[in-house]
């Protein structure tokens, strides 16, 4: 969808400035038409002798210049633009021929036909249109002046105005290309700054990550540095104790590349990705014990039993720990259920509480950044904005479903190989 929006969006600009362009043109002709008809109304013999011919002229102009108003309006460009210049600069050196040749009083507008010629065919098209409606105008100079007017008089007349022409269009042309300049200029700026935005978030937003991703396994460091200095732990608890603070050091070891790569490369602010071999139930245990869950509330399966991916083991276990927080934390003393399963290369991930849930239609709104349901201090609202970022990188897909009997589920889907 985003691709055919992108594709259209040009081509919807360039129609939409096509209609502004034949409106304000439509207009100005119709003006034009209506000058030249009170003309001849307040002064027939403009005509020389050919009045009937040149109110003929005048209907016929005015039909199709009403007409060209009537489609402006409704949005439609019924003629392409050059067969618009084509139609007018006939109709004006037929208007000449008409109402006196070199000194017709539509000379006026052969101006007006030159600026369209030049704007709508740029700067070769339109000197050529201006050289070719100063030869027409020439032939209805030759032709359509009154016998009393020399001959050498009426080629002047027609040599002054196609070169008056023709310097109009290269003025006109010179113009444009100045206009045309400064919009580039204005929109490489306009692009550069958003280049410069969106550096400064991503630069924001990976030190806003980091500072999330820190504050659990720090919590969790000094709490296990705490009960191993007052010797609490023994035994297969001190090993746990021990296996889990190394695992907090990979993590926080991860973390601090992963600022590294935000430093040195702008881009997303999850960093680069580092493949490992992951052993499900290795990850299970490590998302339970990462994000605090009492054993008592702990409720973990893995299928098959024996299964491992290949990915990146930091990627999945914040995505993880940042559901299972979430999960512990609205679940109250509920168990907190966390079931893996992999098979034919897509790892399956739900985590399932008894909390209060979402209110209807705040599923999509909860993981935008920035925003929290609860009480949240520090980098609220990032856990959840954090795990879409991720699920996104990953090409995986999140839902958040209402559970039956109360609670949230959060299901992930992953494609993931095996080891």
């Amino acid at each position: 969808m985003h691709l055919r929006q992108e594709l259209a969006g040009p081509a919807v600009g360039e129609r939409d400035r096509a209609v502004d362009e034949q409106w304000t043109t439509s207009v100005l002709r119709l003006l034009v038409v209506l000058a030249v008809g009170l003309a001849l109304a307040i002064g027939p013999q403009l005509a020389r002798g050919m009045l009937p011919a040149a109110w003929a002229l005048v209907a016929t102009t005015s039909c199709y210049a009403v007409a060209q108003v009537a489609a402006a309006r409704r949005g439609r460009v019924p003629l392409p633009p050059w067969l618009v210049t084509v139609v007018d600069g006939a109709l004006v050196v037929v208007g000449c021929a008409w109402t006196g040749g070199a000194e017709s009083v539509l000379v006026a507008a052969l101006p007006l036909v030159a600026i369209a010629a030049a704007l709508r065919g740029g700067a070769v098209a339109g000197r050529l249109g201006a050289l070719a409606l100063g030869a027409g105008f020439t032939a209805a100079a030759v032709l359509g002046s009154d016998a009393t007017v020399p001959l050498g008089h009426r080629l002047l007349a027609g040599a002054w105005w196609s070169g008056f022409l023709v310097t109009f269009a290269v003025l006109v042309g010179v113009l444009v290309r100045m206009f045309e300049r400064q919009v580039r200029t204005a929109e490489e700026e306009r692009a550069l700054r958003a280049r410069l935005v969106a550096t400064q978030r991503a630069r924001i937003d990976g030190v806003r990550v980091v500072l999330h991703e820190f504050r659990t396994p720090v919590a969790s460091l000094s709490a296990l540095a705490g009960d191993l200095a007052a010797g609490r732990l023994d035994g297969p608890a001190r090993d746990r104790a021990v296996a889990l603070l190394a695992d907090h050091a990979t993590h926080l070891g991860d973390m601090l590349d992963g600022l590294a790569d935000l430093a040195v490369a702008d881009g997303s602010p999850l960093g680069r990705v580092r493949e490992r071999t992951v052993v499900l139930a290795e990850l299970a245990d490590a998302v339970l014990d990462a994000a605090g869950v009492a054993p008592a509330r702990r409720l973990a399966t893995v299928e098959p039993p024996g299964a491992a991916v290949r990915a990146d083991p930091q990627r999945l276990r914040r995505l993880l720990t940042n559901l299972v927080e979430n999960a512990a934390r609205h679940g109250g003393d509920a168990p907190v259920e966390l079931a893996l399963a992999w098979s034919d290369g897509l790892l399956t991930a739900e985590v399932r509480d008894r909390g209060p849930g979402l209110p209807a239609g705040q599923e999509g709104l909860v993981t935008a950044k920035g925003v929290a349901l609860g009480e949240r201090r520090g980098t609220a609202g990032l856990g959840l904005w954090i795990v879409e970022a991720l699920v996104a990188a990953m090409d995986g897909e999140l839902a958040l479903v209402p559970r039956d009997g109360g609670g949230l589920v959060a299901r992930l889907a992953l494609p993931l190989p095996p080891a």
